[in-house]
């Protein structure tokens, strides 16, 4: 688990947040193409997100509300996190989109356009309202500057027992409200990104990554997944069925990385290593907080191979 390996040492630190399955890959799904919503109970991705928002034109909005119930509702997704990502809270759809998530019962809904804690408490007190929506975790997504300063506060809410279980960057509108030029928009969101994720580990939420537009180019997609992992995302939000291998395998532990686990965990297990905050493992120095990396990463370990995607 080398320091220098900066794409493992990240998948090394992935642990889920919450009492939801693990989330590598989350792919859109446009709610208005009936191939679409077919495909996705056959895709290996970790979660399905039906999507009535940037997907739907507006025209199709009802009719695909529609479409998107009854997907979520009459088709077996197996352990694949079922979700529905509704219109903003500030458009015409909204309240007809939170009403059809009685019928549509996915586990999370994913609300765009998140600017401050009292919209997330505002939805959470909706959904808390009605019986069929009670126990729907919340993710947010953060899509403007503003979100971004009120990171923070938005996460903090899940500290005080409102079901926030994710912040997702939406970075196409974030670099866009910002004035970012689309070519060079990625480098300059570093610290914009850096700000959610530091908001996301402080108070004991997930968060995935922005989507990546350009699907031919699969070197360059290859190389944003490294560095969400790097930077401490959970996993990344896609917006074809052929991004699913690579951020699942990115951000999962490889062999070797469970290999050096392991070989950590014994060495501290060892009587000689007991009370000793630094030991010495295969020819290098390591303390307990490398221990604890090792931990989290046989328990990522675990779980994955307990997570069957079928």
């Amino acid at each position: 688990m080398s320091d220098a390996d900066g794409t493992r040492r990240g998948a090394e630190d992935v642990v889920s947040a919450g009492a939801g399955a693990i989330c590598r890959t989350a792919l859109y799904m446009p709610a208005s193409s009936a191939r679409a919503l077919a495909k996705g109970p056959t895709l290996v991705a970790d979660a399905i997100i039906v999507d009535l928002e940037d997907a739907v034109a507006p025209a199709a909005k009802a009719e695909a509300r529609d479409a998107a119930v009854r997907a979520l509702r009459d088709q077996d997704y197996g352990s694949r996190i079922r979700a529905l990502r509704v219109n903003g809270a500030a458009t015409e759809w909204f309240a007809d989109d939170v009403a059809a998530l009685s019928d549509a019962a996915p586990e999370v809904v994913v609300l765009p356009k998140a600017e401050s804690a009292a919209a997330i408490r505002d939805l959470a007190e909706t959904l808390a309202a009605r019986a069929h929506t009670r126990d729907l975790r919340i993710w947010a997504m953060l899509e403007t500057p503003l979100a971004v300063l009120r990171a923070d506060a938005i996460a903090e809410v899940a500290r005080d027992g409102v079901p926030l279980e994710a912040l997702v960057v939406g970075s196409n509108d974030l670099a866009s409200s910002g004035g970012l030029a689309v070519e060079c928009a990625r480098t300059h969101l570093h610290p914009w990104l850096m700000i959610v994720v530091a908001a996301a580990k402080a108070h004991g939420v997930r968060v995935l990554d922005g989507v990546f537009n350009d699907i031919a180019d699969t070197a360059g997609y290859e190389r944003e997944c490294a560095e969400g992992v790097a930077m401490g995302m959970d996993g990344k939000t896609l917006i074809h069925p052929s991004q699913i291998d690579a951020a699942n395998r990115l951000w999962s532990p490889d062999a070797r990385a469970i290999e050096a686990a392991q070989a950590i965990v014994a060495a501290f297990d060892d009587d000689e290593a007991a009370g000793q905050g630094v030991i010495r493992v295969d020819g290098r120095m390591v303390e307990r907080l490398h221990l604890e990396v090792a931990r989290r990463t046989l328990a990522l370990a675990a779980r994955l191979d307990g997570q069957k995607i079928s």
